[in-house]
């Protein structure tokens, strides 16, 4: 296969965009720098129609406004593989807004297949492997290499194929609908604006006491203040791991450091004294500073609601089997406890179950009942 051509200038975006409009179906891909950067970007898009494949290159320079138009007409079938995080990106970078989607990782889910990642639905359908080295590279740096190349062009040029497959076995299994509805689902996803303390967006801090959240605040301070200045993710200054140990801890000294776990003689070289700073910053803050942990009003627990959910896990458990579903894809437990504290008694109820969707009500519905009553 020849290297697709890559499109550098906006003006070049503009005349590739007209010539989208014309295809009915189009294939899209991006590649980002999440694992290399501090604020992560999106550094190539890729597009397929059934003729050819074209990559364009943002950091050259080239706007994507022309592109708006096509990606939100609904006239015009997008096809990705995975989609939230691409579609978030183009959202929040771009103010581009996907309408029209299909989603072959979603298809792949509900036609029951063991393996839904790209690589493993290529392998299987067409005997096509992807070069894995290239799933973590870092795709900001220029010039790209022509491994690079090709296997950006990889990640969309099967997928109208794949399309063809796919949509005739939901078809014949009559999940069209059910997967339509997931689509229309995630083309409103977004990435969430995050307020407050960074303690809130971080697992286990639930955990801690009010000096240990003070600890742990400043410490999360302190490292995304260092990974901004050094460009680079979060967890490549350090792991989310040893940072909790440490506001357990709460170290007044060096020797303490080698207690906590995954941090290495190197990074107490290197981090030790303003570890250590921190950590006696947040000791020092008067009692009425410490922060304090939201916590919502706790539910009481009821063992009606806990038999109930009981029922319906071993109902999922067995219509997931007879689908030939994960059961997490058929229902999650989120939708369960709902339903399981909602209590349901007739269709007319489920009026009231906010996160029952329609393809769920119309096939599961009858199922729901009877396991809650």
């Amino acid at each position: 296969m020849s290297l697709p051509p890559i499109l550098t200038s906006t003006e070049q975006v503009a005349d590739f965009a007209a010539e989208l409009e014309k295809h009915p179906v189009i294939a899209v891909d991006l590649e980002a720098d999440s694992m290399h950067n501090y604020q992560e970007k999106v550094c190539l898009l890729q597009f397929s129609t059934p003729e050819e494949t074209v990559l364009i290159d943002p950091l050259a320079g080239a706007e994507l406004a022309p592109l708006k138009s096509v990606l939100a007409d609904p006239q015009v079938r997008k096809i990705f593989h995975a989609a939230d995080y691409d579609m978030r990106c183009l959202a929040r970078d771009f103010d581009i807004n996907i309408d029209g989607l299909f989603d072959t990782m979603i298809s792949s889910q509900f036609l029951g297949e063991e393996k839904f990642g790209l690589a493993d639905v290529l392998r299987k359908y067409f005997s096509v492997e992807l070069d894995k080295q290239y799933q973590r590279a870092d795709w900001s740096k220029r010039p790209l290499s022509e491994g690079m190349i090709r296997y950006a062009a990889e990640d969309t040029c099967h997928l109208h194929r794949l399309v063809e497959i796919f949509e005739q076995k939901l078809i014949d299994m009559g999940r069209l609908d059910w997967v339509q509805e997931e689509f229309a689902l995630l083309e409103k996803v977004r990435f969430a604006v995050h307020e407050g303390p960074l303690f809130m967006r971080f697992k286990g801090s639930g955990t801690l006491d009010r000096r240990q959240l003070a600890v742990l605040e400043n410490l999360l301070q302190w490292r995304d203040e260092e990974a901004r200045r050094r460009d680079c993710p979060l967890y490549k200054v350090f792991g989310n791991k040893s940072l909790l140990h440490l506001a357990k801890l709460k170290p007044t000294g060096r020797s303490k450091l080698q207690e906590v776990d995954g941090l290495s003689p190197r990074l107490i070289d290197r981090y030790g004294g303003k570890l250590l700073q921190q950590v006696s910053m947040a000791l020092d803050l008067p009692e009425a500073e410490l922060p304090v942990y939201p916590r919502g009003e706790r539910r009481a627990k009821d063992p009606q609601v806990e038999k109930r959910m009981t029922r319906l896990k071993d109902w999922r458990k067995k219509v997931a089997a007879e689908l030939a579903l994960d059961p997490g894809v058929l229902i999650n437990n989120a939708l369960l406890d709902e339903l399981a504290r909602k209590q349901p008694r007739s269709e007319q109820d489920f009026a009231d179950v906010q996160l029952l969707k329609k393809w769920q009500r119309k096939v599961l519905g009858e199922g729901i009942l009877r396991a809650l009553n």
